[in-house]
C-alpha cells in the first residue's frame, strides 16, 4: 500500500510527462521512519524559529577519528561507502556499513571513526534554524 501511495505521488508530481509504464517501474524504498535516534532516544521537538535544512556530503579517510562532538539538530544519513563507527561519550557503539541509514543522537557526546581501509562517505540532512549551529565540538 505504501508503494502505491509513492508511486500516485510521482505520478502527480510527473504531471503525466512520462509514460504509465516508467512510473511502474519506481521503487520505493523506507529506509528509515521513527521518533528516536539510534541509541533509542526520542528525537526532541523541532526548535523554534524559522527552518534552515543543511544537507553535508562528509568523506572521512581510514583510520580518522572525528573529535568529541554533540547536534544541537534532529539529523538523518546515509553512508554511501566504507563503514563508520559511532560511539557516544556513554560507550554505546553503532557501526554502520555502506547503505545503511542513521538517525543521529541529539545533543549527546559522541564521536565517529572510520576503523575501515576505504574512505566512508556519509550524507547527511540536519533540520536546524537559521542562525544556530548545527553541531559543537565538545
Amino acid at each position: 500500500m505504501r508503494k502505491l501511495f509513492y508511486v500516485v505521488c510521482l505520478t502527480i508530481l510527473l504531471s503525466g510527462n512520462a509514460p504509465a509504464a516508467d512510473v511502474d517501474a519506481v521503487d520505493v524504498d523506507v529506509l528509515s521512519k521513527t521518533g528516536s535516534s539510534w541509541d533509542g532516544r526520542v528525537l526532541p521537538d523541532y526548535p523554534k524559529g524559522k527552518p534552515e535544512i543543511t544537507i553535508l556530503r562528509i568523506t572521512i579517510p581510514p583510520g580518522v577519528e572525528l573529535p568529541l562532538h554533540k547536534h544541537l539538530v534532529i539529523n538523518a544519513g546515509l553512508l554511501l561507502s566504507g563503514e563508520l563507527t559511532v560511539v557516544t561519550e556513554e560507550n554505546r557503539r553503532l557501526h554502520l556499513k555502506a547503505g545503511d541509514p542513521i538517525v543521529e543522537v541529539v545533543d549527546t557526546w559522541h564521536y565517529g571513526k572510520n576503523e575501515g581501509d576505504k574512505e566512508a562517505v556519509i550524507v547527511v540532512f540536519y533540520a536546524g534554524i537559521t542562525g544556530a549551529p548545527i553541531t559543537i565540538n565538545k
